[in-house]
């Protein structure tokens, strides 16, 4: 028989391997439940309902590929961020996006913007704010605060010195700090003020490898001119699949992103393992396109899966459209469907309290959005009506649990 000493160092390896465990193990977090109880009487609500009683049983919640991590997760958390991504990784994410930019030094790097640096880091408040291409203007005579900083005008190392902080500014601000506080009020500086830790492309990688989940890099359309010290369009799409092939990433875990068509042409034609999961991100609404009209769709659908490509991505407002008071999926989804393409929407959980029609994300069916309940009852229609596989949400721990309750993968 053990001695008491042993037994009480075996119950403390074992507690201590208990809490190793749960500091990996996904989480959901309060937020999917109280959606479910902000929703109307229905049979998705007893059945999210149900759920969620199986999973206060603990039955555990595993990661999956249709909950998509979004920047990380950006409704609480700064995005692109050390800190974001793990959060997004331990509420189920099965894949986690890095968008994708460059440095000086041509070193690429996770920013949703080249120029974006003014309003998610805290470039302002260094010296590397002598580096801007527009440096801060307070507001003054009717004209907004302003500020622009580039990626392209620092190099790796100074870029690693910044930190991340929630993306916004106020456009009212006469001072630099001013200019930086301006987080909307329905997230959070409460995990951002400690600043958040800026990644690599390459660094994003060991991270999300580390964590269990799979990739979606988005190479960003540079706001520079290219070629960029030589360096041209085709070496920017290249570079990025190297450094999966560098890291050793098979090309199945990889689903390589862009809104240029002639980025994922390249990448059929050049790497054809990565191209067959490419992702092209649809933004031909700005240029004409209409969800409703098949006649504006250029390329067709079918046209575009003639190039090859297996995956398209639009906002969810175009995969949705209403039939009276019922929201429906959109021609833009049936043709989608109908050409044998697999579809990926954008962005769950980003416009905020759904209180008032839902903001631009749910522009098409904003008549008869009116409450937060309703982020499940669209997320089922794109899920069994347009049939997505996949949903990008700032807050994944939603689409997580509405994945595991159904039994998708």
């Amino acid at each position: 028989m053990p001695s008491r000493l042993l037994q009480t160092s075996l119950a403390f390896t074992a507690s201590l391997a208990a809490l190793t465990f749960a500091a990996h193990a996904t989480s959901l977090g309060p937020r999917p439940f109280f959606l479910i109880e902000q929703m109307q009487d229905s049979p998705l609500k007893e059945k999210l309902q149900a759920c969620a009683k199986d999973f206060d049983a603990g039955k555990p919640i595993k990661k999956t590929l249709f909950s998509i991590g979004h920047r990380g997760a950006p409704l609480q958390f700064p995005e692109h961020t050390k800190e974001g991504y793990t959060a997004a990784a331990r509420m189920g994410a099965g894949i986690v996006e890095c968008d994708v930019t460059f440095t000086k030094d041509k070193e690429l790097v996770c920013r949703h913007s080249q120029k974006d640096l003014a309003t998610s880091t805290n470039i302002l408040q260094t010296d590397l704010a002598a580096t801007c291409i527009q440096p801060f203007e307070p507001a003054a005579s009717g004209n907004k605060a302003k500020a622009s900083c580039q990626t392209a005008d620092i190099l790796l190392s100074e870029f690693k010195h910044l930190t991340g902080k929630m993306d916004n500014a106020n456009k009212k601000a006469v001072s630099v700090q001013g200019f930086l506080d301006g987080t909307t009020s329905w997230r959070t500086n409460l995990y951002a003020n400690m600043g958040g830790t800026l990644l690599s492309h390459k660094e994003s990688i060991a991270l999300f490898k580390d964590l269990g989940v799979k990739f979606t890099p988005e190479l960003k359309a540079p706001s520079v001119t290219m070629p960029f010290d030589g360096m041209s369009q085709e070496d920017y799409a290249q570079m990025l699949i190297d450094e999966y092939k560098d890291a050793d990433i098979p090309a199945s875990s990889v689903w390589p992103q862009s809104f240029n068509l002639k980025d994922i042409e390249y990448w059929i034609e050049n790497e054809p393992d990565f191209g067959k999961q490419a992702i092209f991100l649809d933004g031909r609404a700005r240029d004409g396109l209409k969800p409703q009209d098949p006649s504006t769709f250029s390329p067709t659908m079918a046209e575009l899966k003639e190039k090859g490509i297996n995956y398209i991505a639009p906002p969810l407002w175009m995969l949705l459209s209403l039939h009276g008071e019922t929201i429906v999926p959109s021609a833009y989804a049936k043709e989608a469907k109908k050409a044998g393409l697999n579809i990926i929407t954008w962005t769950l959980e980003r416009s905020g309290p759904l209180n008032n029609g839902g903001g631009w994300y749910y522009q098409s069916v904003k008549d008869v959005i009116n409450h937060d309940g309703q982020i499940f009852e669209v997320l089922d229609i794109l899920a069994k009506e347009v049939g997505v596989v996949g949903v990008f949400s700032d807050w994944p721990a939603t689409t997580s649990f509405y994945a595991n309750c159904m039994g998708l993968k």
